[in-house]
C-alpha cells in the first residue's frame, strides 16, 4: 500500500523541557474534560513523521473515539483575551475572518502561564512548516508550475501581509501590555496563518443559516492530531455542548485513525496543509482548465477579425450569465466534471453558429433548455458534438503546455523507485501533484479524439 498522507509534525514549540509532551497533553485533557476512548492512543507509529492517533484495540463503525467539550476548544471566545477581542471585533474584521483567532494564538503562544501550553506542546515546530508559502519563490514556481499552487500562494501572501499591517499591527500597538512587536512579527503571523489553515476547524452552518457569515475557525485539541485520507475512517460531529469524533468504518487494532478535511484535490492539500496523497490514492483529485484558456483556444480557431470580435462578444455574454470569469477554472475530476453547467454552457455558446448565438443572446440565455449531446460525465465526453470536443481538446493541450515537464518525464521518475527516493520531500510532493493532474487531463484528452 502507498505511504499514507501525513501533515509533517515534529516537537511542538512548547515542548522544550518536557520529556513527554504526549503525557502532558493527556493529563491536560483529563483536567479539561476531553475524554479519549481507551481504544485509542496518541502515537508516532504508523505515519511518516510526527503524531497521529492509532487504534489500541479494534474499533467498530459508529463507536465514539473521543469527546471535546466546548470549553476545551481554543477560539477567540475561550482565550484569555476573549473579552477584549469581542469588544473590538468591529476593528478586527477582515476578508479571511481569521484575525481574532490569530491574535488569540499570538497572545497565548507567548504567555508564560497560558492554560493551553500542554496543547501547544503537540503542535508542529512553526519554523518547519512545509506549506509552499515557506518555499523559496524560485523553487515553488519551478516545482509547481502549471498546478495553480504558485498563483494561490502569491494571492495568500499578499492578503496576509496586508491584513497584518492594516489590522493586526495597529491592534498590537494599541495594546503593548499584551503584545511585543519584536516577538509578534510578520514572520510569526505567517506561520500561525499556515497553522490555522492546516489545523483549525470551521463549524458548518445549519441549512437554515445559509445566509449567515461562516463561523469563525477554532482549534480543536485531539481532533487536529488526526491526519487526512480521502478514504477516511472517522468523522467529526458537532453538537451544542461538544464535538465528537466517531468511527465511520471498522478500524483494526494498530491502524491509524484518519479524519477527512473535505473533498480535497492534491493541489489543495499541498497548498493548505503541506502534504499530498500519493497517486492514485486521492480519489478526490482534480485538474483545472482555466476559463481564459478555453477562450484562448476558441480565439485560435477564428480566421477573420469579424469572427474574433464575435468570439469576444460570446465571451462577454458568458460573463454576463456568470458562467465564466477571468480568474475562474473548469474543474475536472477522475469521473466527472465538477463544473458541468459552466463548461457545458461555455462550449455551447462558443461553438454554436453565429445566427443561433444571436437568437440565444436575444433570449438572454433562455429558450430551448433540452439536454445537449450527453452530459459531461467523463464517459460521455465522446458523445459530445465534434465542435465541442475539438474546443475542449485544444483547451487541454494549451493547459498541458503550462507545465514545465510532460507526463512521460514525470511517470519515468515516479516509476523508478531509486530515482524517486533521491528526490527531496518537496520534489516528491510536487511530482505527485503534477502527475495526478496530468493523468486526469490526458484521460480527458483521449476521450476527445
Amino acid at each position: 500500500m502507498a505511504t499514507q498522507a501525513k501533515r509533517p509534525r515534529v516537537a511542538g514549540p512548547m515542548a522544550c523541557g518536557n520529556p513527554d509532551p504526549v503525557a502532558g497533553f493527556l493529563s491536560w485533557c483529563r483536567r479539561v474534560g476531553l475524554e479519549l476512548s481507551p481504544k485509542v492512543e496518541v502515537s508516532r507509529q504508523g505515519t511518516v513523521a510526527g503524531y497521529g492517533m492509532m487504534a489500541r484495540e479494534s474499533v467498530q463503525a459508529g463507536e465514539l473515539l473521543f469527546v471535546v467539550p466546548r470549553a476545551a476548544i481554543l477560539s477567540q471566545h475561550t482565550c484569555s483575551i476573549g473579552g477584549l477581542l469581542e469588544r473590538e471585533r468591529g476593528a478586527l474584521q477582515s476578508q479571511s475572518g481569521w484575525v481574532p483567532l490569530l491574535l488569540a494564538l499570538l497572545h497565548e503562544l507567548q504567555a508564560a502561564a497560558s492554560h493551553w501550553r500542554p496543547y501547544f506542546a503537540l503542535w508542529p515546530e512553526l519554523g518547519h512548516l512545509e506549506h509552499p508559502m515557506f518555499w523559496p519563490e524560485e523553487e515553488r514556481r519551478r516545482l509547481l508550475q502549471g498546478t495553480g499552487v504558485p498563483e494561490a500562494v502569491e494571492k495568500d501572501l499578499d492578503g496576509i501581509r496586508s491584513e497584518y499591517h492594516s489590522i493586526v499591527l495597529p491592534f498590537m500597538e494599541a495594546h503593548p501590555d499584551l503584545f511585543s512587536l519584536r516577538v509578534h512579527s510578520l514572520e510569526l503571523y505567517l506561520q500561525l496563518v499556515a497553522l490555522v489553515m492546516a489545523y483549525s476547524f470551521q463549524e458548518p452552518l445549519e441549512e437554515e443559516e445559509d445566509e449567515k457569515e461562516p463561523n469563525s475557525p477554532m482549534m480543536v485539541p485531539a481532533a487536529d492530531i488526526l491526519n487526512h485520507l480521502a478514504n477516511h475512517n472517522a468523522n467529526l460531529e458537532y453538537s451544542a455542548d461538544c464535538l465528537r469524533m466517531v468511527a465511520t468504518q471498522p478500524i483494526p487494532k494498530g491502524h491509524e485513525i484518519f479524519n477527512t478535511y473535505g473533498q480535497m484535490a492534491n493541489w489543495q492539500l499541498i497548498h493548505m496543509y503541506g502534504f499530498v496523497e500519493p497517486y492514485p490514492d486521492n480519489t478526490d483529485d482534480t485538474a483545472d482548465i482555466q476559463m481564459v484558456t478555453v477562450r484562448e483556444a476558441a480565439l485560435q480557431g477564428t480566421k477573420t477579425e469579424a469572427e474574433r470580435l464575435l468570439m469576444y462578444e460570446r465571451w462577454d455574454f458568458l460573463c454576463k450569465l456568470e458562467m465564466v470569469g477571468e480568474e475562474g477554472a473548469f474543474v475536472i475530476g477522475r469521473e466527472e466534471v465538477l463544473t458541468e453547467e459552466e463548461l457545458t454552457t461555455t462550449l455551447k455558446v462558443l461553438c454554436m453558429p453565429a445566427e443561433e448565438f444571436r437568437e440565444f443572446k436575444d433570449q438572454d440565455g433562455g429558450g430551448d433548455d433540452k439536454r445537449e449531446d450527453g452530459s459531461l460525465a467523463i464517459n460521455n465526453i465522446p458523445k459530445l458534438k465534434a465542435s465541442w470536443r475539438q474546443l475542449l481538446r485544444n483547451s487541454i493541450l494549451l493547459t498541458l503546455q503550462t507545465y514545465a515537464t510532460d507526463l512521460k518525464t514525470d511517470k519515468d521518475v515516479l516509476s523508478n523507485k531509486e530515482v524517486y527516493a533521491k528526490l527531496s520531500r518537496r520534489e516528491q510532493q510536487a511530482l505527485q501533484v503534477r502527475y495526478g493532474q496530468k493523468m486526469i487531463l490526458h484521460q480527458l484528452l483521449e476521450l476527445t479524439s
